[in-house]
């Protein structure tokens, strides 16, 4: 059972707009508004793969680029994620992801000043002589399975969080976390195992 029917409608949604057909799910998938995928640009189908008993709440938003995907695994919980995916985002299974938390795999603007100004032309919407956005670096993100991040943390480009482990609320994640720990502070670094 799940609260979207066969037109891809959210039930009681306010949002007048289907879940985009790019997007899969399993069974008993609970998503309380399609405007979670509103900035769901991907060419790929699918673009966005939901497991099994994922549980998506409104503060959610999934906003996939061109050339982006984003795979979350079975009973997964995103209560207020925004997932950021130029390349890819994977999520586990039985991962609870808290409120304002940001994953993204990508730096989604250029370092270089010259650069980072002809990308704000290139995003300007009513100007009318938008040039190519510059290249931007990404490194896909990898969160294993039973992981909990904390309110407010913050996934990086590259990272991989090892299974079990926890990220502390307002964590900055720049490098990778092993298994069965948990890593708090900015940048985050282990305080525990588990």
């Amino acid at each position: 059972m799940s609260n979207v029917n066969s037109d891809r409608r959210v039930e009681h949604d306010w949002w007048d707009q289907p879940i985009p057909p790019n997007v899969t799910w399993g069974e008993g998938l609970y998503c309380e508004t399609a405007q979670i995928f509103r900035f769901d640009k991907s060419a790929k189908n699918p673009a966005i793969e939901l497991g099994n008993h994922v549980s998506c709440y409104s503060g959610c938003s999934f906003s996939i680029g061109k050339n982006g995907s984003c795979k979350v695994g079975d009973f997964t919980l995103l209560n207020g994620a925004l997932i950021m995916a130029e390349e890819r985002v994977e999520i586990g299974s039985y991962c609870l992801i808290s409120w304002n938390v940001g994953i993204a795999d990508s730096d989604f603007h250029p370092l270089d000043p010259e650069a980072r100004r002809q990308d704000a032309l290139a995003l300007a919407p009513y100007y009318s002589k938008q040039p190519p956005r510059p290249a931007i670096r990404t490194k896909p993100v990898r969160i294993a399975d039973n992981v909990w991040i904390g309110m407010g943390a913050v996934i990086l480009k590259g990272v991989t969080i090892g299974e079990n482990s926890v990220v502390a609320a307002g964590a900055i994640v720049t490098k990778d976390v092993p298994p069965n720990c948990v890593v708090a502070g900015n940048p985050a670094t282990i305080v525990k195992h588990l």
